[in-house]
């Protein structure tokens, strides 16, 4: 069986990183490795419903979200930022294909528990493994936008995490790639912050408590380790920005942090 790992980016992480990084992509599929890519779009979707005057609101860091604010989040998850990530990759000499959620029943979704004050938000009941092993049949990078869909046709808004562990478990993949614009989980030792090579969920909740984690890394790392679901073992956080990483964090490790069930 090929290698193949999933990668999970923000939309905002993703549009400005360098060349190289998506370089790095062609390569990797050139010499047979198969990314995956799950992409979010959280400040561009905040952006687009500020200029339509919708408001938007979160609920415990999810938004809220009704029919309306469900046109927005598809439009610039399926369409802007996905193609942006897709023409990038092409541009960089590597094949890829947009998907949604949506297309072949890829993601299936029903309402999370809360769904009467969050609206249409959804937790992933199945992942249609069979249309991404096909899209990696045919040569191509499959780049996927969290958007889910249930029996009745009836669309949901799927936290970007989410789905990346979603997809990467029902792919049987065990690592997932998370690029955000952060070397890893750092860790001050003798005056000097470092980053740390290996974390437990156990030991993320303690440095959260304690105060070494804090501010937007919070989501950050709690974001990774709800990607460790099903067969996925562990989640490595990178930076994008460093030559080399994803090479490095699929085949040599050594690189951001990894993060593991125990």
């Amino acid at each position: 069986m090929a290698q193949r790992f999933v990668m999970k980016c923000g939309g905002s992480t993703l549009a400005a990183l360098p060349d190289s990084f998506f370089g790095e992509l062609r390569e990797l599929q050139q010499s047979g490795v198969h990314p995956v890519i799950v992409h979010g779009g959280g400040p561009a979707i905040s952006e687009t419903l500020t200029k339509l005057g919708i408001e938007t609101e979160f609920v415990s860091g999810l938004r809220k979200t009704n029919e309306a604010v469900l046109d927005v989040v598809e439009m610039v998850l399926a369409g802007r930022i996905n193609k942006e990530i897709v023409r990038k990759i092409q541009t960089n000499g590597a094949k890829a294909l947009g998907l949604s959620g949506v297309d072949g029943l890829l993601i299936q979704a029903k309402p999370v528990a809360n769904a009467a004050e969050i609206g249409f938000v959804g937790d992933v009941t199945d992942v249609n493994a069979e249309v991404i092993e096909g899209v990696m049949t045919m040569g191509y990078m499959p780049v996927i936008a969290p958007i889910g869909i249930d029996a009745s046709g009836q669309r949901y808004n799927i936290n970007a995490d989410t789905a990346a562990g979603a997809v990467a478990s029902h792919l049987g993949v065990e690592q997932m790639i998370v690029v955000t614009d952060v070397p890893g989980i750092m860790r001050t030792v003798d005056g000097e912050k470092r980053v740390l090579p290996t974390v437990t969920v156990a030991e993320i909740e303690e440095m959260i408590a304690s105060g070494e984690i804090y501010g937007g890394m919070i989501p950050k790392v709690r974001a990774a380790v709800q990607c460790i679901q099903g067969r996925v073992r562990e989640v490595v956080i990178v930076s994008g920005e460093v030559p080399g990483v994803l090479t490095n964090a699929v085949r040599e490790g050594g690189v951001g942090t990894r993060i593991v069930q125990e």
